[in-house]
Order: C-alpha cells, then structure tokens, then sequence
C-alpha cells in the first residue's frame, strides 16, 4: 500500500514514516510534503496513493485546501493536535482522527479500519450481511472526546484526554483533571465506562476510572492484589483485585 505523508513539521513526519515502516513491511511511503502547495503540485504530478496521513495546520493553510483543490481518489487519516476539526476532517475524505502525539496503537488500528473498509467496498459476488454486521460494529467507535462537568452553578466541557481519573464515593462521581482541578458529574462510573475508548480509560474498581497517561506503575499489595499509582494523588488507595490485575496488566502494555 503506498501512502503520502502531509506534515509541516519534519521531525513528525520522519515518525510517521517509522511507525508505518514498523507496523507493516508492504507499507510504502511515496511521499512527504510539507504545505498545502507542495501536496497540490505532488497529486497533480504523482499517481494517487493508496493512502494519505495529514495533518491539518499546515505553515500556507488548512490541509482541507488540498482537497478542495484536487480530486482525489484515497480516503485520508487526519493526524493533528487539535481536535475541532473532527466535522470538517470526515466531510473531506476523512476515515479516522488522531490526536498528536499520533500512538502507534491507535496508529495500527486506523490501519486496520482502512483495511476492513477497503473489504467492505470491494465488488463481490452476493453479500454476507453477518460480515457486513460485524465489520461495522468495528467501525463504529463513538467514544466520547469530553464530558460535561459542573462547578459553582457553571456547566464546563473538559477533554477526555485532559481527565487523569474518574472517582466515586458517598454517591458523589468526581472528575480529576491532569492539572489537579476537580469537577462533579453527574453520571456513574458504570454510565460512563462505555462512552470511554476503553485503549485509553481503565475501570481499575467500582470507585476508579483511570486514564493510562496519568499511570506511573503497579505495585505488589496484599493478597495477589496490585497498587495503581498515578502521578497525581488520589483521595485513596487505587486497589486491583488479583482477579482484575491480569486484565489490567495486558491494558499497561497495549
């Protein structure tokens, strides 16, 4: 599969291309381009990828410029830091939306939905709807990227990624961001464990909901059980049953 790269920062492009390299030996890079002009010149005079990584801020324009300006024929994973172009990003060919720094899990599964549509749109002869079924269910992510929480009579959005952990006690469900604020919310953690990409948020007890960035490492504790610690305090100790810390040993290492 060929793929060009639309990044104006060098540096992230190189590790782009080094991720793709890694995750699959019949990934090929075609292209590298800086600017919205350098990617309308490299379409017009290149045969059409099978792929495009993009970023969107680009130093002469949004990359929605690009494909505005050329037809092309390959759907795009939008790569960027920022996460308000999400609407725009899927009205211009867009497949999927990483957030910078790009993971290369998340990466390998955007990847993979590439290949699980390309299946999906291939001419074949009749249609197995259970297959169509199942492939959808995998395309549908719907994961929430914030939540609303409450503060002084004020309803504030907060970033999913910004969140470090969810906690419940007395009935009462606290959102604790990575710079130490925290917020009332008025669903349950069993209520909000499914709106959360379960890659990034763990359901660590019935009192925690923890983001793996705010994660710094388990510890031994009585009983088979493990100590979560975070790089932020947390109103008590984040316990694993010796039933959960398997799960939550193979969720450190995704």
């Amino acid at each position: 599969m060929n793929i060009l790269i639309i990044e104006d920062e060098a540096k992230t492009g190189r590790e782009l291309k080094e991720m793709i390299q890694r995750l699959d030996e019949k990934l090929s890079v075609v292209g590298m381009v800086p600017s919205v002009k350098a990617a309308v010149d490299w379409l017009n005079n290149n045969p059409s990828p099978q792929l495009i990584l993009s970023d969107i801020e680009l130093a002469d324009g949004l990359s929605f410029e690009i494909f505005q300006t050329v037809q092309i024929c390959c759907p795009v994973i939008f790569c960027t830091a920022f996460d308000s172009y999400a609407i725009d990003a899927f009205s211009s060919y867009g497949i999927d939306y990483l957030l910078k720094p790009v993971d290369e899990d998340k990466l390998a599964a955007s990847l993979r939905k590439y290949e699980l549509m390309k299946q999906w749109m291939a001419p074949r002869q009749g249609v197995d709807y259970g297959q169509l079924e199942a492939v959808l269910a995998k395309l549908q992510t719907g994961y929430k990227s914030g939540l609303l929480v409450f503060s002084n009579e004020k309803i504030i959005p907060v970033k999913t990624a910004d969140i470090a952990f969810i906690h419940s006690a007395g009935g009462n469900v606290k959102v604790y961001t990575k710079n130490k604020q925290s917020f009332q919310i008025n669903e349950v953690l069993d209520e909000l464990e499914p709106q959360l990409d379960p890659y990034q948020f763990f359901r660590a007890n019935r009192q925690y909901l923890v983001n793996r960035d705010a994660v710094v490492m388990a510890e031994h504790f009585f009983n088979r059980r493990l100590v979560l610690k975070l790089n932020i305090e947390t109103p008590e100790q984040i316990i694993i049953s010796k039933m959960k810390a398997p799960e939550l040993m193979a969720w450190m290492q995704r």
